[in-house]
């Protein structure tokens, strides 16, 4: 038996000393150790604990520091716990709906009688471990990638509305006139990631048609194949009444030759070159410069548009668009 002196003798005789001690097992057993030398009040006094501590400990102790450890304080029952009945219905119901979550299988199991609550439900069902089986989520196929082999093969066309906070003075109150946005249209060559930007001042098919016309003549190589979305500065196929009449953009194109290619719709990831470009315009362009003119709007896009074609990029193999698409004929 571990023994811990608990006294030093002195003339007047046995002095207790007034230390702090944790309340561990071997703690305890010097405890008993006192109790049974100095008496129980002694070794409650030392100790700073109760005589019943003391006593409870005596009783406890088989002469191994595990006897002495710290015990559940959890009730053995309790007179609203779980019946046995509505155990089994737990247990029955987790078994045929494996998969529900904790508010599908609460209203279930009250739909049958059940009447605790969903948080007395929920410590059942973990300390039980009867928890939720989740499904794996169903993962989206993407489809193959086509990679372009020239340039003009197949471009996409899209229009970026140019935040609110970047209009200041005369071009905020021009834009308020027309409608209270200007527009960026955006070309972008799905080979090169060589892209053409212009400024508008309306999204409708006419400037539609008039931006293609643009991208033809500053282009360098015939375009196959324009890529879209569904929007109505495009197509008319999303208009009821419309749908069978062709827009001006797309007369445009058949003008041209060009061929029309429109993605799914509410599916712009599809369309998704000129979307990741449009968010670049965002982290590099528009949050960091004001327009104070559409003219003024003109001018710093066009200075946007020659950095970003003279801008290495990873998917280029660190070269940048205009590189690649000028040293394509070079091939």
């Amino acid at each position: 038996m571990l023994r811990l002196s608990c006294s030093d003798k002195t003339e007047g005789g046995h002095s207790i000393r007034h230390e702090k001690y944790n309340t561990g097992s071997i703690v305890k057993q010097a405890a008993i150790s006192c109790s049974f030398k100095y008496g129980v009040t002694k070794a409650a006094i030392r100790y700073k604990t109760s005589r019943q501590n003391i006593y409870r400990w005596r009783k406890r102790y088989d002469g191994t520091p595990q006897s002495l450890a710290d015990r559940s304080h959890r009730p053995h029952s309790h007179p609203n716990q779980h019946t046995p009945s509505e155990l089994k219905l737990i247990r029955d119901m987790r078994r045929r709906n494996p998969n529900a979550g904790l508010v599908v299988f609460w209203v279930k199991l009250r739909q049958r009688g059940y009447k605790r609550s969903i948080s007395g439900l929920y410590r059942v069902l973990r300390r039980t471990e009867q928890g939720v089986i989740k499904l794996p989520n169903p993962k989206y196929i993407a489809r193959p990638y086509e990679q372009m082999q020239y340039p003009g093969q197949r471009v996409q066309i899209d229009v970026k509305y140019v935040p609110a906070a970047c209009l200041v003075g005369a071009a905020a109150e021009d834009a308020r006139e027309n409608g209270g946005h200007y527009y960026q249209y955006t070309f972008i060559d799905e080979y090169s990631r060589f892209r053409y930007l212009e400024a508008f001042k309306d999204n409708n098919t006419y400037s539609s048609a008039t931006f293609i016309r643009h991208c033809v003549e500053r282009f360098p190589f015939a375009i196959e194949c324009v890529q879209t979305d569904n929007g109505g500065e495009f197509t008319n196929q999303m208009k009821v009444s419309k749908a069978a009449r062709p827009t001006l953009f797309e007369r445009t194109l058949a003008e041209f030759g060009i061929r029309h290619k429109r993605i799914k719709v509410f599916t712009p990831r599809h369309n998704g070159k000129v979307e990741r470009s449009h968010r670049k315009d965002n982290e590099y362009f528009y949050a960091s410069h004001k327009f104070y003119s559409f003219e003024d709007f003109q001018k710093q896009l066009a200075v946007w548009n020659r950095h970003y074609n003279s801008f290495p990029m990873r998917p280029l193999n660190w070269h940048s668009p205009k590189d690649v698409l000028f040293s394509f004929a070079k091939v």
